[in-house]
């Protein structure tokens, strides 16, 4: 059987989008980056699986805390920091009380604000400390969690690529995947994700799915708000949305009851 073109194209996409895989891009329209950002999860499930690896060998040799470091900058390192740098950029601009083109101005800028670096030493350390704490565990739920939640935020770029959601900016990033993700993608990657995450918490095989429900909830609700702000999403939105979403996974897997 041949292989859709626009999968491919779109496959190729998403890999030089999401991670720093030497692949050529191709073709590049609107149906195409539909595509590519519907099959995000699963370019964030190997990614994962790759952040696992590391976090699962380093801890042989380090102490927990040591690995997870290790692979939290290993997961920077493979996607060029992008995502971390829009968490950055956007929550600058919503933490100006800006709105529209005055707070999408602020996202241009170079430089990173007192609420951008915030935003940014929070995550990092949030995703350390539960990283340090997976790797303590088995490796199958170990590999499960790393797995879910990095796919989890993937899935996140998903839902804000969902039609009706309109672009900030007439160009960039945004104009070009705003409004692509038919309904099919969100329903069927959430299904697909929460089943990766059934073995992360070991004798609560609820708590993986619940988790990541929960996350991409949350992240639905900061969607709406950044809409409203800025008028619609950009590139920024998008790598803030990843960071988000996958900190927020990663809490859920470690909270007990």
């Amino acid at each position: 059987m041949p292989t859709d073109p626009r999968f491919a194209a779109g496959l190729r996409l998403a890999a030089t989008t999401f991670t720093t895989l030497p692949v050529r891009a191709g073709r590049i329209d609107r149906d195409v980056a539909g595509a590519a950002m519907a099959l995000a999860p699963a370019i964030g499930a190997l990614l994962g699986a790759l952040l696992a690896a590391v976090l699962l060998l380093t801890a042989m040799l380090a102490p927990p805390l040591v690995a997870a470091g290790v692979a939290v900058a290993v997961g920077a390192l493979l996607t060029r920091g992008l995502h971390l740098d829009g968490l950055a950029d956007t929550v600058d601009a919503l933490g100006s009380y800006r709105r529209g083109a005055a707070a999408l101005e602020i996202m241009k800028k170079p430089d990173v604000g007192p609420f951008g670096v915030v935003a940014l030493v929070v995550v990092l350390l949030l995703q350390a400390a539960v990283l340090a704490e997976l790797a303590g565990r088995g490796w199958p739920a170990t590999l499960a969690a790393v797995v879910a939640a990095t796919a989890a935020g993937r899935l996140g770029v998903v839902l804000a690529c969902r039609r009706g959601v309109p672009a900030a900016r007439p160009e960039g990033l945004g104009a070009l995947v705003a409004g692509t993700v038919g309904p099919v993608a969100p329903v069927v990657g959430t299904i697909a994700v929460a089943l990766l995450a059934v073995p992360a918490v070991p004798g609560r095989p609820w708590q993986g799915p619940l988790a990541v429900v929960a996350a991409l909830a949350v992240a639905a609700g900061l969607l709406r708000h950044v809409v409203r702000r800025l008028g619609g999403i950009t590139g920024d939105v998008l790598g803030a949305t990843v960071e988000v979403v996958t900190t927020l996974s990663y809490l859920g897997l470690v909270l007990s009851g």
